[in-house]
């Protein structure tokens, strides 16, 4: 099923409409962001300079430093008592990045979750359990809504006691899971343990999953526990430009579907911001055509991916995205979590009775995401007295999780026991691509 014309239209009707809404965006930000019009002035660019959508190229990149250095609303391009939604996640420097929504906004959003769920095999009979997080964070807003506007029954289970998820996925007869890729494998698992078989014991047909990356092993392993015969596709999305929405894989599983309507994309060259032709990999870059209150301009996702304008064998015309292998900085991926290595610096250094040198370990084990911290403490001394150690590893948890709103192990070690590095230095030691672990 196709939920809406937009996503069958020619590549000039695509192309017309995206041409059209650039210049309108590009003119409502120059005019109403005085961030926006400096960037565009330093670069000697006009919005009536915008006559083809090769023109894009000229306009200044978005990145999230941006936002960090507006805090909070100094992007937005209607006045505050338009907003209808607030939403925050997280920043390298311990502030927010924050995105709002006008009703329009809501909207459009709902439309674009909608269009994904449905190419992903949702419909109005299903009885939809989020198991994603529910807060500032977006993901499970952006489906509970756009899965209501299909028609959907929505079970907000959010996260965690997966007894007790398990329990309403029975008694409800849920058919749609939105979870993250770990945690529906150990909702599986889980089940498992307690007697039951997902295929067999429980009605889910359909798994729309996001909020971190998906391998191909980690899907043939959750069609192991969950069945061949199971829909089971992920979807695209972040915070600074709307949330979950962005693009989805159809069934064919061919690459993410954009919402081209509503997004320009392109790929660049990491290195030298050159726009790479169609078929090359590189950095996703996307424009915001529709977004009223925080309509981002050429905004740097920092995710590898390629763009596919091939027919997809679903009717669909929309550009596609192949599934992501990775991203162009250090930022971590923790439990559908955004943590920067730089967060956890900034709670260790502030922390009194600990030294400077560390090490983040992170490694997956019932295929969920574990964090380890290793530090040294400042003095041999301490490591003889279990109070003081227990002391501060309760502090030090206590501080991540208020940093990095997930809890992290803590490993105390001696003076001079971590590695030290004449070069730049590597803290971070990811396990969690070994092939057992996925």
């Amino acid at each position: 099923m196709i939920w809406a014309k937009e996503e069958t239209m020619s590549r000039n009707e695509i192309e017309a409409i995206q041409l059209e809404r650039l210049k309108d965006t590009v003119k409502r930000v120059y005019e109403h962001v005085p961030a926006y019009r400096a960037k565009m002035d330093a670069a000697g660019v006009k919005p009536e300079d915008v006559k083809s959508l090769g023109d894009v190229k000229n306009l200044p990149f978005t990145t999230k430093q941006d936002m960090r250095d507006n805090y909070p609303y100094g992007l937005f391009a209607v006045p505050r008592k338009e907003l209808r939604r607030i939403h925050a996640s997280s920043g390298t420097t311990g502030k927010p990045t924050v995105v709002g929504y006008t009703n329009t906004d809501l909207e459009v959003w709902k439309e674009c979750v909608a269009r994904l769920a449905v190419a992903g095999g949702a419909t109005e009979d299903d009885v939809a359990q989020i198991c994603f997080g529910y807060g500032m964070f977006t993901g499970a807003l952006g489906l509970h809504n756009g899965l209501e506007k299909v028609g959907a029954a929505i079970v907000p289970s959010s996260t965690g006691n997966t007894q007790k998820q398990l329990m309403y996925m029975k008694d409800f007869e849920s058919t749609l899971l939105v979870a993250t890729p770990s945690y529906a494998m150990r909702i599986a698992e889980v089940a498992k343990e307690m007697g039951m078989d997902p295929k067999k014991d429980l009605k889910i047909h359909t798994l729309l999953l996001g909020s971190e990356l998906m391998t191909e092993a980690m899907r043939t392993e959750l069609y192991k526990v969950w069945g061949y015969d199971v829909n089971l596709t992920q979807n695209y999305g972040m915070s600074e430009l709307m949330g979950p929405g962005v693009s989805g894989e159809c069934l064919e599983l061919n690459g993410m579907h954009i919402n081209e309507d509503h997004f320009l994309a392109e790929v660049i060259d990491p290195k030298t911001g050159e726009v790479l032709a169609p078929g090359e990999k590189g950095e996703l870059v996307i424009t915001c055509l529709t977004k009223e209150a925080l309509p981002l301009i050429r905004y740097r996702t920092r995710d590898i991916t390629r763009l596919m304008y091939e027919p997809c064998p679903c009717g669909r015309t929309t550009v596609r995205m192949e599934n992501l292998s990775g991203r162009t900085d250090d930022m971590l991926k923790i439990r559908g979590v955004n943590v920067f290595p730089s967060q956890i610096e900034e709670v260790l250094i502030n922390t009194e009775g600990i030294g400077p040198n560390y090490e983040i370990v992170l490694d997956r084990k019932n295929h969920s995401d574990i964090l380890t911290i290793k530090v040294e403490v400042e003095a041999e001394a301490m490591m003889d007295s279990y109070a003081a150690l227990e002391r501060l590893d309760y502090s030090l948890r206590e501080k991540m999780r208020m940093m990095l709103g997930l809890d992290a192990k803590i490993q105390l070690v001696s003076p001079n026991t971590l590695q030290r590095f004449e070069g730049k230095a590597k803290r971070v030691t990811d396990l969690r691509n070994d092939p057992q672990k996925l």
